[in-house]
């Protein structure tokens, strides 16, 4: 399945909001990602420092993968319901994978609200 989707930005004031967020260390606490068989996910809020003028485009990246290495290796990572003001992280795996800890880092980049916008409803 591939999707393609052209986002033009017609604003002068372009926005880029990056961050880091642990999703989990289930080795650590037990929890099910380590010990857990078949479907399971963990979905993360993330609210964006400054909101952006509409909802910006967001890049997902895993920068740690802490699994075991005895297992299938099975992952989904994507970003839902991205608004103006944040979006949820959603990792995602199933089967027999086990996983430690996850880090992912993000980049957001999309129109700003500018002083100058007047909001005329």
């Amino acid at each position: 399945m591939s999707s393609k989707v052209m986002k033009r930005i017609v604003s002068g004031q372009v926005g880029i909001q990056q961050g880091t967020r642990i999703l989990f260390s289930d080795f650590a606490t037990g929890g099910p990602m380590w010990t857990g068989q078949g479907d399971r996910a963990i979905r993360v809020p993330v609210v964006f420092e400054d909101g952006f003028r509409e909802a910006p485009v967001v890049m997902l990246g895993i920068s740690l993968w802490d699994m075991d290495h005895q297992t299938n290796m099975r992952a989904d990572l994507r970003s839902e319901n991205v608004t103006k003001d944040g979006f949820d992280l959603v990792f995602h795996t199933w089967g027999d994978t086990r996983i430690a800890r996850i880090r992912v880092d993000w980049t957001a980049l999309g129109p700003m609200r500018d002083e100058d916008d007047w909001d005329v409803a």
